[in-house]
Formats: structure tokens, C-alpha cells, sequence
């Protein structure tokens, strides 16, 4: 079809692929909020679920940290839980870009979307 046209050929294949994979990311990132993920702190006395894209989703906290003199440790290990799940977010998000880009043949330690 572009035979003649030398590179150009080679050009549009290379067009065609970046569509597929802006299409591939635009589901990617539709996905990531049905990806949950779970962070806990203080053994699992704080437990934070947040969505792949880290939004915060929910909340559980022990009923046996309810106690006015420990209010400060409460807030430390809520957002210790809420870091941990961000952290945990962040691993599958990589996990899924790295699944959709394997084929693509990126140098290693190439970061998508740039």
C-alpha cells in the first residue's frame, strides 16, 4: 500500500500502535478504580482501602484504640495505614502499565505516560 513511500509506511505503523495504546490506556485508567487495595497498621488495628489510583475508599479502625488518651496514636496509625495502602496503590498501578506495555518492547525502566 505505502511501498513506495519508504518510511512512511513504517510511520503509520507506528501511528496505528500509539492509538491502540492511548485506547489501552484510557481502559487501563478506567480500570484502577475497581482495583482495590488494602494498607494496615498498628497489626491491623487501622486498615485503610483505597483504590489503585489511591483514593481513599474506606476506613476500619479496632474499637479498642477509642480511648481520649491514646487519641494522638490513633491519628499516627491512621495515616500510617493510609500511606501503606497509597504505597500498595502505587505497586499495582505499576503492575497493570507494566502488564499493558510489555509488548512494546521499552527500554528498561521506561515509565508510562511520560
Amino acid at each position: 500500500m505505502l511501498k513506495g513511500l519508504g518510511g512512511l509506511g513504517d510511520m503509520a505503523k507506528i501511528m496505528k500502535q500509539a492509538q491502540e495504546m492511548q485506547s489501552k490506556m484510557a481502559e487501563l485508567q478506567a480500570g484502577m478504580d475497581k482495583i482495590n487495595v488494602v494498607g494496615q497498621s498498628g497489626a491491623g488495628m487501622v486498615v485503610a482501602t483505597t483504590s489503585a489510583k489511591g483514593e481513599l475508599k474506606s476506613l476500619e479502625i479496632d474499637q479498642s484504640l477509642f480511648r481520649p488518651e491514646d487519641k494522638e496514636v490513633v491519628e499516627d496509625l491512621i495515616v500510617a495505614a493510609i500511606k501503606d495502602a497509597q504505597a500498595k496503590a502505587a505497586e499495582a498501578h505499576q503492575a497493570e502499565m507494566a502488564k499493558l506495555t510489555e509488548g512494546l518492547g521499552l527500554p528498561p525502566g521506561m515509565k508510562l505516560p511520560f
